[in-house]
């Protein structure tokens, strides 16, 4: 079976992306791998007829997100460690399947575990999958991960 150096682990701080958090530091142990911790800010975009936002509310909203996701990756990095993973951590910005996928491409990454909630019939047809753009998108394998 092929050894990967390099595993990413897209995270929307879900419990579906936690089952795949615990499958992505397992693999990265023991692979002797490097964990890349991903998360993807999607921007605001604000619905017409919403009224006006002022910038400076616009950019404490942007620096709380930023900040409540740093704080996450962080504890995330920081369990990954304690439990003997290598671990790097990626603060991206953007429409998440395309973000994850340019990702692993340019972090050379050789695996993407990532999480899906397993939605079904018109669920599924109505939020869409991440997981499911990723593995059509991603030039490396995806392995997915149902949460519990």
């Amino acid at each position: 079976m092929k050894r990967f150096r390099r595993i990413l682990h897209p995270t929307d701080f879900s419990r579906a992306s936690g089952a795949a958090f615990a499958r992505a530091i397992a693999m990265a142990k023991d692979n002797r791998a490097e964990l890349l911790l991903v998360h993807v800010m999607t921007p605001y975009v604000p619905v017409a007829g919403e009224g006006y936002m002022p910038p400076r509310l616009w950019e404490e909203m942007e620096a709380s997100t930023r900040g409540y996701a740093t704080k996450k990756l962080g504890a995330l990095a920081a369990k990954a460690r304690k439990a003997g993973a290598r671990v790097k951590t990626l603060l991206l910005e953007g429409v998440p399947a395309e973000r994850i996928a340019r990702a692993a491409k340019s972090q050379r990454a050789e695996l993407i575990v990532i999480g899906t909630h397993g939605r079904t019939g018109l669920a599924r047809f109505f939020v869409g999958s991440v997981a499911d753009r990723v593995v059509s998108m991603a030039s490396c394998p995806v392995m997915t991960v149902r949460g519990r």
